[in-house]
Parts: C-alpha cells; structure tokens; sequence
C-alpha cells in the first residue's frame, strides 16, 4: 500500500519578504537597458554576551532573536536555552547590536575558552581561533529511524512555502523544520547558511516546537559546521539539498546522526548510517 505523502503546515510566523529587501536600480554593461530589482539587505550584528564582545555577524534583519538563541546554542556557548537570561537588541540600519546576557556557568566557561585560545596561533578554519575549537568534543545521538522516503517526495517544490524573502528576490539560504508526523513546521531565512539554521534552532526553542522524530532541512551544501549545530540541537535527522562534505559523512556516522542528501534529479542518498550499519 502507498504511504500518502504529508501535507505542509502553514509557515509559523512568516516574515514578509519586504521586511528583508529592498529595491535597487541596475544598467546592463553596456548601458542600452536599466530597470530595478529587490535585493536581500544584510546588517552587521555585534553579539556581547554579560558586557563582553564575541562575534559580530552579517545577517539578514529578521527573527534576530531566534538567530541569537541559536547562534549561543549551536556555537556551544550555552547548553540549553535556560542559559539565556535576558537578551536585548539596538541600533538600526546596516549596523545592530545584540547584548545577552548569560548565567554565570555558561559565561564562566565562555571566558575560560577565550583565555585558553590566547596565544595560539589562528587556524583559519570556519573563523575560530584554534583547531580544537572547529573540533569539538560533541555527544553521540542515541540514534534514530530515517524517515520514510514519502516525507521527502517533492521536497524541493513544497519548501517554497517557507522562503519568502527567497521567492522575492533570492540570495538567501533556508532551513526548515519537519515535525515528526512528516509536516513541514517551520522556516527561517538568511544569507548565510549557517545563520539560516542558527535562526531555524533558535525558532524551535522559542516557540517550544518538540525536535522529537522531526528532522531539519537545509537548502545549502552541509559541511562540518551545519552537523555540528544539529547535534548541540539534538536533532537526529538532516537533509541537504545540497551534497555534503567527507568531514561533514563523518562527524554524522560518528555522533548517529541520520545524514541524508535530496540531489534535484534521483532518489535521495543516505550517508549516514552507513549501508553496513543499516538493517
């Protein structure tokens, strides 16, 4: 008997895609033709976390608050969103702020990791300061079923529902949550990748949607960063519609994360568990 395919839910607290653009006028090179086209705007986002600098990122100005909850969490700077105490935001136009504030264990181990990493010579690796930073320790999932092959059918095409600011004037990356009944619950937008997620997370612990038997989806390639998000999230299944890295197949396989890739024209393609390992 045919499984039926899960219908979508509708887009939870949808941002209008004019929030995030705005439209800008253009001439072709040789100056023959002009017209005007929406463009995703990006502020600079300073993050202070009990008075102290850490980060300043570009994003794109929507659901600021979700990007910092998940921002904290998939960074490892907290562990759990109880962590967060307070978390106000400033400023307008290209250049915001964000001042959080923190409970004193969560601050006490930031301030350590930032007295180890003084001194040491930068990696370069994903913008932190030392190998063992981009390497982290993370625990292993207790593993999960993959999902059944119906929940991806057409993905691609009913994901769009839930990228506004992407339909309007693309640029953007998108991360969207699917419950564990195979409903598409959520969406969040931004022009980088793992803001997109960050926002995605953070809108989850926020609106107190369950992860249980749910997986993330995200539209762009998944390398080692996205896989470490989703574990510090505990949520035990990903799918890319993009391929993934090495490193990316073997953090998943390690920590029982389900890793799977939507590719635009076959069936989707299961990395993680490995074939040796599936029943």
């Amino acid at each position: 008997m045919n499984a039926k395919r899960p219908t979508c839910a509708a887009p939870a607290l949808e941002t209008p895609a004019p929030a995030a653009s705005q439209t800008y006028s253009f001439s072709t090179l040789d100056y023959t033709e002009s017209d005007s086209t929406a463009l995703a705007e990006e502020v600079a986002l300073a993050i202070a976390y009990n008075g102290i600098s850490q980060a300043v990122m570009l994003v794109t100005p929507t659901d600021l608050e979700d990007f910092i909850v998940g921002f904290s969490l998939g960074s490892g700077i907290i562990e759990d969103a109880t962590d967060i105490y307070d978390l106000q935001l400033s400023g307008s136009g290209p250049a915001q702020y964000a001042q959080v504030t923190i409970a004193n264990r969560a601050f006490w181990n930031l301030k350590q990791q930032r007295r180890q990493l003084a001194g040491t010579s930068g990696c370069g690796l994903c913008g932190v300061e030392a190998v063992e930073q981009a390497l982290p320790d993370l625990k292993v999932l207790p593993g999960a079923p993959l999902p059944p092959a119906e929940w991806l059918d057409g993905l691609r095409q009913r994901i769009g529902a839930f990228q506004p600011l992407g339909q309007h004037c693309g640029a953007v990356h998108a991360a969207v949550f699917m419950n564990g009944r195979g409903e598409l619950l959520l969406g969040r937008e931004d022009i980088g990748r793992h803001n997109a997620l960050d926002k995605l997370i953070g809108g989850l612990i926020r609106q107190n949607i369950s992860t249980s038997g749910g997986l993330a989806i995200v539209t762009s390639r998944c390398s080692l960063e996205l896989i470490q998000k989703v574990l510090r999230a505990g949520i035990q299944t990903l799918v890319s519609l993009s391929a993934p890295t090495g490193l990316a197949v073997q953090w998943a396989r390690r920590h029982n994360l389900n890793l799977i890739h939507l590719p635009q024209k076959s069936a989707p393609r299961v990395y993680s568990p490995a074939l040796e390992n599936q029943a």
